[in-house]
């Protein structure tokens, strides 16, 4: 009997420290006591590509009257800064024109006025409706009269 006394108090001992030591956790610290936290993992860096602050667009005027079809077709380019507003400019026989572009009614609204003005005195006064936000047609006029087609995009 006193082997079975003695294996169910060893059986007892042994549940005994299991259970003390179950709710012991070891917490690992640093020499001044702190505790570690351990390695920081290293996550890549998230690139978020920059939201665009201007597009480029083409402009091209067909002649619409015989002034105009002296000088044959413009090109220039627009530059819309996608706040309503842009630069404006034209080659025109060797001169450069420029000036801006506005939208009418601020930068949601489709139709627009366009001005480029030139070192030797003339200018070009356009209206434009924009058709999408890369696309639009319109008419400018010039300081002599010449009238043309405008169509801005590609």
């Amino acid at each position: 009997m006193e082997s079975r006394t003695a294996s169910t108090a060893l059986r007892a001992g042994v549940a005994l420290a299991v259970a003390a030591v179950a709710g012991c956790v070891v917490v690992p610290v640093n020499p001044d006591g702190s505790i570690y936290q351990g390695p920081v993992p290293a996550y890549p860096a998230v690139a978020v590509p920059a939201a665009p602050t201007s597009l480029t667009l083409p402009v091209r005027l067909y002649p619409t009257n015989e002034l105009a079809a002296a000088t044959g077709i413009i090109s220039g380019t627009v530059v819309n800064y996608l706040n309503g507003k842009g630069t404006f400019t034209l080659a025109v026989g060797g001169e450069t024109m420029s000036g801006e572009a506005t939208r009418s009614g601020g930068a949601a609204s489709r139709q627009g006025v366009a001005n480029a003005y030139g070192a030797r005195g003339s200018f070009a006064n356009c209206q434009y409706t924009m058709n999408t936000n890369v696309q639009g047609t319109g008419r400018c006029t010039f300081s002599n009269g010449a009238t043309y087609q405008l169509h801005i995009g590609g």
